[in-house]
């Protein structure tokens, strides 16, 4: 009886807010009512948040000013907004190409389990979820990244794959930092350690820190500096839209990235802390070349780029010039696991850490008895691994209409595509 009434207090919710599911009658079809609303018992939608918590919601919408730096550089290297993450059409396409590889069913809730952390509670409708993803848009009926899913964790637990850690507390209340959350007459609130911490976000960004279990991140530089003290920007004020409600300091919650203007780039010790650096060691042999690039980074514990621990692919490129500057021999090697391997086995280390160091050792050819060789080291990254054109054509029949296939190779080229992060060039 008690669900009844949760049920229609849920309904009733939506149609103040103006809020509609499903196709042209404003309704979910037949068949998705009841496991949607099971999900949404728990995992309370973030249109219902909006009403107290106005200013939050459309941060993490992306209705604020913080999709500028989207449109200014393309790609999102450096911010993609965690209310897209079940709807962007770069994860449709990610997940799209990832399931030709035949993953099977604990691999594909692991897979989810970060952009709709649902999954962690209700693993039963993982591939109902995929099947509303790769329709895209306006099919998306449940929220992946969404208020509840981030303000019902707890802490953090052990996993046998490792990740992610955190620990979801399935019950009508509602966590955050504050020891003394404002009382109210929609949920209850409490407080836990772990919102104050970088385990907390390490849950999902876990190769960002050292030890994801930790709640600070050892540096010498940023001692004591968490996540939440970059990429969620403090003011003053308070988190609802209550008269009279408390104010004290709260973070944005657009979770913003490296590359907007005049954030962190302006930090000069975080910029000698989180580029990584390249230097070479090398020696003449007979018939060539050889040593090895070194790959440092500082000792903010933090790998580059963006937030994602699994997609991401490094290339490091050695080139032999004679003194003419005419390529004699070059050689690259690439970091990161391919379609076929994500999620097959335990997650690879970061290619360069926070405080270490990555050796690359090389052999080059050359004419004998050269003078004048230069040689230049470069790292470069992309996003995700480039696919095979067997794995692109398997998912690109599975898309129903051209426009869908265009904006899908597009995005394949552009996000696989190298970028040029750092170079070191050497006389020898």
């Amino acid at each position: 009886m008690q669900d009844k009434y949760i049920i229609a207090a849920i309904l009733g919710l939506f149609c103040l807010s103006g809020v509609v599911f499903g196709q042209e009658q404003g309704r979910v079809p037949e068949g998705e009512e009841t496991w949607i609303q099971e999900i949404e018992k728990i995992f309370i939608p973030s249109e219902h948040c909006k009403q107290c918590h106005d200013r939050h919601y459309e941060e993490w919408k992306g209705m604020r000013e913080q999709t500028m730096d989207l449109k200014t550089f393309g790609r999102v290297d450096g911010a993609l907004l965690h209310g897209t993450a079940l709807t962007s059409p770069v994860f449709k396409t990610v997940l799209g190409l990832w399931l030709q590889t035949k993953p099977d069913q604990e691999q594909r809730t692991q897979c989810l389990s970060c952009h709709a952390p649902a999954v962690t509670v209700f693993p039963q409708h993982t591939d109902r979820i995929i099947g509303q993803v790769m329709k895209g848009g306006k099919h998306v009926k449940v929220e992946g990244i969404g208020c509840s899913a981030c303000h019902l964790i707890t802490g953090t637990q052990e996993n046998s794959h490792g990740h992610p850690t955190f620990k979801i507390e399935a019950g009508a209340t509602l966590y955050g930092p504050y020891a003394e959350p404002d009382e109210n007459l929609v949920h209850s609130s409490g407080q836990a350690d772990i919102y104050r911490g970088a385990n907390y976000c390490a849950s999902c960004h876990f190769d960002k820190v050292k030890d994801v279990t930790r709640p600070d991140i050892p540096g010498e530089i940023l001692k004591g500096t968490i996540c939440q003290d970059c990429h969620m920007e403090r003011s003053t004020g308070s988190s609802t839209s209550q008269r009279g409600a408390l104010t004290r300091p709260i973070g944005r919650h657009w979770f913003q990235g490296i590359v907007i203007p005049g954030i962190m780039l302006s930090n000069r010790n975080l910029q000698a802390e989180w580029f990584s650096r390249v230097d070479i060691e090398a020696k003449k042999i007979k018939g060539g070349v050889e040593g090895e690039v070194l790959v440092r980074n500082g000792a903010l514990p933090h790998t580059f780029p963006g937030g994602d621990p699994v997609l991401k692919q490094y290339y490091v490129t050695i080139t032999l010039k004679d003194k003419n500057r005419q390529i004699v021999d070059e050689y690259q090697e690439r970091f990161g696991r391919t379609f076929e391997e994500l999620l097959r086995g335990p997650i690879p280390r970061p290619f360069v850490n926070g405080g270490t160091t990555r050796h690359v050792p090389f052999t080059l050819k050359s004419p004998q008895d050269s003078e004048g060789f230069l040689i230049e080291a470069s790292v470069s990254y992309s996003l995700i691994p480039e696919p095979s054109k067997e794995l692109i054509t398997q998912f690109l029949e599975t898309l129903a209409t051209d426009k869908e296939r265009e904006t899908a190779e597009n995005i394949i080229k552009n996000y696989s595509s190298p970028r040029l992060l750092t170079f070191r060039t050497m006389n020898l």
